[in-house]
């Protein structure tokens, strides 16, 4: 069983999945970074632009968002089609759209800089594995599921699911690639989740001023109810009241079941030190990972891929080398499994073990491995062993990384992840001078840098710096600033 806790504050959410005292998953999400993407606004058209085939509505913002003639789409007519919904033949924005005009419209763009938002009348409102398209009937399947039989038998189950518009069904709906498993069940309290939001939306359409917020994505919070919670799902604990008392009244509404595992947390203790899951969140970001065994991995993220590299260390428990190197494997592929869930990390993944010379180990590390990615819920293809002795797989990106969305690029080594060593920026000291000399004559060369590349000038590197002082014909002075990082320096004429 798992046990989910929540960790409210205005500024930001953070919610843990803890499974037998142990942090497996570890979701973040900021207030300020939200953005408005995937939010329906009840907007009036403030002025339509027939030479740019676009009107900018009014949608409550600071600034007036902009509805292009290909994201409009009206009862019987779409972009790019007439009335007679021939293709080709666009109707003008004029004659579908005018002034004070009250639309029901979609944020597919945040604003940025001076531009206002993007806007779609075509709504979409995302479940846990459908899309629902209100206004469209077909049904759409992700192209990354299966074969084209295994499509055809999922459209076949969900036009049976969704019904008949005169039967109270019908609507459009996409099914993203986490439905590929999924039961009649699931399938069918996505689509009554999503046919109440849609109708919730509805009615606040018509009961409210031009200018209101209608449907917001869901909040990492109630998202919590959504996607995260399952029959394994022992206990969800939130430390917030406030927030307990909004997620009850959504929980009631839309997943009455996972409801009844809702708890608030009245607690002493911060929620988060219960399972020392700060201390979890800080190793979750740094670069080595310690086995209880002794040994190690080492987890290097770039853009093309993710890398592991496992490490026996200081493990020799083991009566002979080949098994400590199969206990050493064996850990390690529990451990790696876990830690691409904490980590959340997506894309390719290639995984280089310690070598094993028998084949019995390296079947029994890859079975091993296997079991322990069954448990993600995220999309995990996994390959055998390469010609290389590396384990190749994928694991399908939801979201930003864990290191992604807390960190940055170190200003000094600007995501190197390694510095110039002090005699090196030396080097480019000197010559960085002469450069200047041959261009230049001012009296005195004066060089500012970090107290350690100063300290080896004066020393180790003071006869280089004096031949080049003569051979220049000008002196160099030095100042050390103590604020500088290693690499940097300023150079300056005097």
């Amino acid at each position: 069983m798992e046990d989910i806790l929540i960790n409210w504050s205005p500024q930001e959410t953070r919610v843990a999945v803890v499974e037998n005292g142990s942090v497996q998953e570890l979701h973040v999400e900021r207030t300020l970074e939200r953005g408005l993407v995937g939010n329906v606004y009840s907007g009036k058209v403030a002025r339509v632009l027939p030479g740019m085939q676009s009107a900018f509505i009014d949608i409550g913002l600071e600034r007036a968002a902009f509805l292009h003639v290909a994201d409009l789409h009206l009862t019987g007519t779409q972009a790019g089609r007439n009335h007679h919904g021939e293709a080709g033949v666009a109707t003008p924005i004029e004659r579908l759209v005018f002034e004070g005009q009250t639309l029901t419209v979609q944020v597919i763009k945040d604003p940025i800089g001076t531009k206002g938002a993007r806007l779609s009348s075509q709504i979409s409102i995302a479940g846990r594995m459908l899309v629902f398209l209100p206004q469209d009937d077909h049904i759409g399947i992700s192209q990354k599921i299966g074969s084209h039989e295994a499509r055809e038998q999922l459209r076949a189950r969900m036009q049976a699911l969704v019904g008949k518009p005169e039967e109270g069904g019908g609507g459009g709906f996409i099914l993203r690639t986490n439905a590929e498993d999924a039961s009649d069940e699931e399938l069918a309290s996505d689509i009554a989740y999503l046919r109440k939001a849609w109708a919730a939306i509805r009615e606040r359409a018509f009961n409210s001023p031009p200018g209101t917020l209608l449907h917001q994505d869901l909040s990492l919070v109630e998202r919590v109810l959504r996607d995260l919670t399952s029959e394994r799902t022992g206990s969800i604990r939130i430390d917030s009241k406030l927030q307990y008392d909004v997620l009850h009244a959504f929980g009631e509404t839309f997943m009455p079941a996972a409801t009844a595992k809702l708890e608030h947390y009245r607690g002493e203790r911060p929620i988060f030190d219960l399972n020392n899951i700060d201390a979890e969140l800080s190793r979750a970001l740094a670069r080595r990972v310690d086995l209880k065994s002794g040994g190690y991995l080492i987890f290097d993220q770039t853009e093309a891929m993710t890398t592991v590299d496992v490490n026996t260390g200081g493990f020799v428990g083991a009566r002979n080398f080949d098994d400590t190197i199969f206990k050493t494997n064996l850990e390690a592929a529990g451990a790696i499994a876990r830690q691409l869930r904490l980590r959340n990390l997506g894309g390719i993944i290639i995984v280089d073990f310690i070598d094993m010379t028998r084949e019995e180990h390296k079947s029994a590390v890859l079975t091993e491995f296997r079991k322990q990615l069954s448990r993600d819920r995220t999309k995990v293809t996994l390959g055998g062993f390469t010609q290389l002795g590396l384990v190749e797989m994928t694991r399908k990106r939801t979201r930003e990384s864990l290191s992604r969305m807390l960190c940055e690029p170190c200003p000094t080594c600007e995501g190197r992840g390694q510095v110039k060593t002090a005699r090196t920026v030396c080097y480019d000291i000197m010559r960085e001078i002469l450069r200047e000399a041959r261009q230049f004559s001012p009296k005195e060369f004066r060089v500012v840098a970090a107290a350690n590349v100063v300290e080896m000038l004066l020393d180790e590197e003071s006869q280089h710096l004096a031949g080049l002082s003569d051979f220049i014909g000008k002196p160099i002075s030095l100042t050390a600033e103590p604020t500088n990082q290693t690499e940097h320096y300023d150079i300056v004429l005097l």
